[in-house]
């Protein structure tokens, strides 16, 4: 059913379309396995890329052949530089994204290669034969051969969700965990640890009232990320501001007891 692959490439989110985009543009043939073909690319934090250090590695993926500068261009609704009061050294390019079009930019462009294929469903096992790496084996028993594997899995290995007092497995809000692979990797030998990231909640717009917010426009003049030939924006969506004051300050604290970071529930790095 399956030819044997160049690269195999466990999980699409942003490191996983850059590595599979990267070994398809040299020639391999790559398989890009995800548990969600929708979920490719996917915004799963703040729909923003770049930013302070982060913005000079877009664009440096950019300079060495990658696409993240070049999608963030097609997608961004608003962009602006940071730092200008310091030197430009410290200048740090950093865009919001439409996220929807995001993912769907970063999947049209993986399916327009036609070095790249792709599966839908989780990895639970890795193959060997004696010290070397030969495939992948899927949750439903599946055993695809591949010269050499990259894991990409991001939040999903193993990955716990924490709201409040209540803590489920999953890798993102509304999606499963992937388990096998890490188990595995410890009894070869690694270690195995855990990240944390924290996720603000998301509120609808037409329940804020915006004349006690601060906005913060784009740009006059916007740049782009890819030094290729993108698109400028045209047409920017603005940010709004909101601060906090010592109210807001009392009633988090009377809920700190609930918080799994205060509680000591969440030990990870992060």
């Amino acid at each position: 059913m399956f030819q044997e692959y160049d690269v195999i490439v466990v999980g699409a989110g942003h490191a996983g379309c850059e590595a599979a985009h990267a070994a398809a543009q040299m020639g391999s043939k790559v398989l890009l396995l995800t548990m969600d073909m929708t979920k490719i690319g996917q915004m799963s934090c703040n729909p923003a890329m770049g930013g302070v250090a982060k913005g000079q590695i877009v664009r440096e993926i950019d300079a060495l052949g990658g696409m993240s500068g070049i999608i963030s261009d097609l997608t961004m609704i608003q962009f602006r530089m940071l730092n200008r009061s310091k030197g430009a050294a410290m200048w740090s390019p950093r865009c919001q994204s439409d996220r929807m079009r995001f993912s769907e930019e970063w999947r049209l462009a993986l399916e327009r290669n036609p070095n790249v294929d792709f599966w839908q469903e989780m990895v639970e096992s890795l193959l060997f034969e004696g010290n070397k790496i030969v495939g992948i084996k899927t949750q439903m028993g599946i055993e695809i051969k591949g010269k050499s594997v990259v894991l990409t899995s991001g939040t999903f290995m193993g990955g716990l969700i924490h709201i409040g007092e209540k803590q489920f497995g999953g890798g993102r809000v509304g999606e499963k965990a992937s388990y096998g692979i890490t188990e595995q990797l410890v009894r070869l030998g690694f270690e195995a640890g855990r990240m944390k990231t924290g996720t603000p909640p998301r509120i609808d717009g037409r329940t804020i009232d915006y004349s006690k917010t601060e906005e913060q426009p784009g740009e006059e003049n916007p740049e782009k990320f890819s030094y290729s030939n993108t698109p400028h924006l045209t047409t920017q969506k603005s940010c709004w501001i909101t601060y906090t004051n010592p109210e807001v300050h009392t009633i988090l604290q009377t809920g700190f007891e609930k918080s799994p970071m205060f509680s000591g529930r969440i030990k990870g790095l992060g």
